[in-house]
């Protein structure tokens, strides 16, 4: 069924043809007076006609609707054509001389038509290229929420079941110990039994032989030794041995419950953090996604090329070089906003400086050889005080605040994820580290610390990172490895390099997904892919390197490395 004009949508592609009798040219223009579609060659010819010269022809979208036919209820041969400004309703002409109106202000209902049929566009235009494309993003955000929550339930009951082998093994071993225990009380109750029934036996023997005298004291010819006998104390038989009943073992069954095995195997919980609402773009910002401008769409192809054909350049350019004062070495790198960066040394000096190398500023901390601060996504600094176990933050304004509490862990490292925000926390306790993760505001929402068979992840987690894909990535003196867990904690690999001794520093990754990590052993810097596979060996003597400690990659893709001393070099890497 063919669709009449009014019933096809104002943005859709369709071929209209001119109005004009017996042309069937492309209708491109309307006479609003008229109410007919005209081609470029006849409207010349109707604005050039005496009698429509005067008309109002426009180009075809910039259209007024024609009035619909509609009868006035009161007067059923007369039509709607008039609006009373006062009563809010259509008229016709006969309405307007009534008593009821008398006085009233009237409007052309044509034109209040087309005004009333332009919002109506507008408010269709701006539900086809707002409310419901935003709409549709919503859903693709909650698909992949489904997605990601499927991810970490799956990751959830894997943990538990390991959780319960790894009881299921220690109730095996208890188990196996208490048999052999009861192995071993049985062996010598039965020992202390045969022992008694060897003194039976050999007091049972004895009577025997005893018998075997008497009779011989009964032979007629032994009368002499019957009468010695009956007065000596041979008589005397011997008491039988005494035996004793061993008391034996009772088992007494463990008191537990339910509850109680529930607690030994952990617990799911569902954290105390009220749910984000996933933000809605506002309608302008919307708008002009949508509807891109030439230059824009240009940008952002160029762009877009730009980060497909980006790959690794087949030689390191150094790009500068120069010396940060206040720090007698360069251990931790982390990169602010305005062309400045914070670096620290092993003695706690923590400076920030210029691309120059002027110092801006200086702060005494407790920290060492790790990486214990970063810039967040508004530009503050924050920093980890391992002795009063607390995360500080510095504003612009040079206030210092206590933002994060550890409780009983000590935080060694630190890292603000440029994804989403959240702080990354290495922490240490005793034997024991964990990486836990924070919120912008600094509630706790995650513990990342063992694998899926219940082993710790990290031994000293002393430089944390993230990927492009939200892996975590932490460079862990003690494991003497690069330790990479997925976004729900899950352990993805461990890169050890192996055949070799390997010591990792700072850690970094880029805007391709590869991890650069510096080693102390080799003192190159290695490049990993994004699964953990060895690409090779970034920065070497060659390219002028001396004891990498540090390092980081810029929003230009740079990678900027601190070397032993208060050196710091800048290399193109990408191309």
């Amino acid at each position: 069924m063919a669709l009449s004009e009014s019933q096809i949508p104002p943005d859709a592609q369709h071929y209209l043809v001119c109005g004009t009798e017996d042309c069937e040219r492309n209708c491109q223009f309307y006479c609003n007076d008229c109410h007919q579609p005209m081609c470029e060659q006849c409207r010349d010819e109707h604005q050039k006609n005496t009698k429509t010269k005067s008309h109002e022809v426009v180009p075809y979208k910039q259209r007024k609707r024609p009035l619909p036919v509609e009868k006035c209820k009161i007067h059923p041969t007369k039509e709607l054509v008039i609006f009373c400004e006062e009563c809010q309703i259509p008229l016709c002409y006969k309405c307007t001389t009534t008593k009821e109106h008398r006085g009233h202000m009237f409007t052309d209902l044509e034109m209040v038509f087309d005004e009333k049929v332009s919002l109506c566009q507008d408010e269709i235009a701006k539900i086809r290229n707002y409310f419901e494309p935003t709409s549709q993003d919503l859903k693709k955000d909650i698909a992949g929420d489904v997605r990601e929550i499927k991810k970490i339930m799956e990751g959830l009951r894997t943990s538990m079941k390991a959780e319960a082998e790894v009881v299921k093994k220690l109730v095996d071993t208890v188990t196996s110990d208490k048999i052999e225990q009861a192995d071993k009380m049985e062996q010598s109750l039965l020992e202390t039994f045969y022992g008694q029934n060897q003194n039976i036996d050999d007091y049972i023997n004895y009577l025997n032989d005893l018998i075997k005298t008497f009779y011989g004291y009964l032979s007629p010819s032994n009368i002499e030794q019957l009468t010695f006998a009956l007065n000596s104390e041979n008589l005397m038989i011997r008491p039988i041995p005494e035996t004793s009943k061993p008391v034996p073992p009772v088992f007494t069954a463990g008191q537990y419950s339910k509850e109680d095995v529930a607690i030994l195997l952990g617990r799911i919980t569902v954290p105390n953090i009220k749910p984000e609402n996933r933000k809605i773009k506002p309608m302008e910002t919307a708008s002009t996604q949508l509807k891109p401008t030439g230059k824009q769409r240009k940008q952002e192809r160029e762009k877009s090329d730009v980060k497909q054909t980006l790959c690794l350049s087949s030689s390191v350019t150094k790009v500068r070089e120069y010396t940060v004062p206040g720090v007698d070495s360069v251990f931790h790198i982390s990169l602010g906003k305005s062309g400045r960066l914070w670096v620290s040394d092993t003695l706690g000096n923590l400076v920030q400086t210029d691309l120059q190398g002027n110092q801006l500023q200086e702060i005494q901390t407790s920290g060492r050889s790790e990486g214990y601060h970063t810039v967040t996504q508004d530009g503050n600094l924050i920093y980890t005080n391992r002795k009063n176990k607390v995360i500080k933050r510095i504003t612009p304004g040079n206030t210092i605040t206590e933002s994060i509490k550890t409780g009983d862990w000590r935080p060694i490292s630190v890292h603000s994820s440029h994804i989403n925000g959240d702080i990354l926390v290495g922490m240490i306790k005793d034997e024991e580290a964990k990486v836990t993760r924070y919120n912008k505001t600094g509630t706790k929402i995650q513990n990342i610390q063992r694998d899926n068979k219940r082993q710790g992840l990290y031994g000293d987690p002393h430089y944390i990172t993230e990927n492009i894909n939200s892996d975590v990535c932490v460079s862990d003196f003690d494991k003497h490895a690069v330790v990479v867990v997925d976004k729900s904690g899950q352990h993805r690999f461990s890169y050890t390099r192996q055949g070799s001794e390997f010591n990792p520093f700072e850690i970094c990754t880029d805007v391709l997904g590869h991890i650069l990590v510096c080693d102390s052993v080799s003192e190159t810097v290695h490049l990993l892919d994004q699964d953990g596979q060895f690409l090779s060996p970034l920065l070497t003597e060659q390219q002028g390197i001396t004891y990498p400690r540090s390092l980081c990659v810029d929003d230009e893709n740079n990678l900027w490395v601190g070397q032993w001393g208060n050196k710091v070099t800048v290399y193109k890497y990408l191309q």
